[in-house]
């Protein structure tokens, strides 16, 4: 073998046929991530090493893709161009599933609505609160996001909740936050600031149509479990 030849000389070509094959299933976790690095480093970088360097050092694909660019750099000891291709990936991922409902989407049910409020919170890493503005057919007239907290609870101001509803002339609002940790259910304090969401806005005749909160896949739903004030 010549001294110039390179051990990994069409491994990347076989990597990209399988996935234009199969799409990724039957690959490893790590598998994916060196295929993605392909792209930050030269043909000869033997990339296999790097991402399991990379996932060991988070535990998991997850919380390397979850983990910001900074954090990336410095534990896995990567250049910022890595570190910022890595952490795009989550961020993609959101706005591909924002982008497959309509600019005025209708939520018509719970399901709609926890659906919509998944899509919101993808790759997130913070708890945060989002107030999504309804008009009389259940049409979406604007979301945004008012309040950002740190990964175990955030702060709620019901009149910048207030505030957003009647800028954009909502009839109706859904507010949703999620639990980073992973606990889809309602505490006794995510049921008190719904009550006192609710009665800010019932102050100026909006209806609170729906709390809905999100645990990676899986929502719970104030309406659908007949926990929102009205049935208290």
């Amino acid at each position: 073998m010549s001294k110039d030849k390179n051990p990994h000389d069409g491994h990347r070509d076989r990597v990209k046929d399988k996935f234009i094959a199969h799409g990724f299933e039957g690959f490893e976790d790590h598998e994916i991530l060196e295929m993605l690095l392909f792209y930050c480093y030269s043909p000869r970088r033997n990339t296999n090493e790097v991402a399991h360097r990379m996932i060991s050092q988070f535990g998991s694909l997850h919380n390397l893709f979850e983990a910001s660019p900074r954090e990336i750099a410095q534990k896995c000891k990567v250049t910022k161009h890595v570190a910022v291709m890595v952490s795009m990936i989550p961020q993609i991922a959101r706005r591909y599933n924002l982008s497959k409902w309509k600019k005025r989407a209708r939520l018509l049910t719970s399901k709609q609505s926890g659906d919509y409020c998944m899509s919101l919170f993808m790759g997130e890493v913070n708890e945060c609160m989002y107030i999504i503005c309804l008009n009389h057919q259940r049409y979406i007239i604007h979301t945004e996001k008012v309040s950002e907290g740190s990964l175990t609870q955030t702060m709620v101001y019901p009149r910048m909740i207030v505030h957003t509803a009647l800028i954009h002339r909502a009839v109706a609002v859904i507010i949703t936050h999620n639990h980073p940790g992973g606990v889809v259910t309602a505490s006794k304090s995510d049921i008190d600031m719904t009550k006192a969401i609710v009665k800010a806005l019932e102050a100026i005749d909006i209806v609170v149509e729906d709390h809905i909160i999100v645990a990676g896949q899986e929502y719970y739903s104030f309406s659908e479990q007949k926990t929102l004030p009205y049935w208290f």
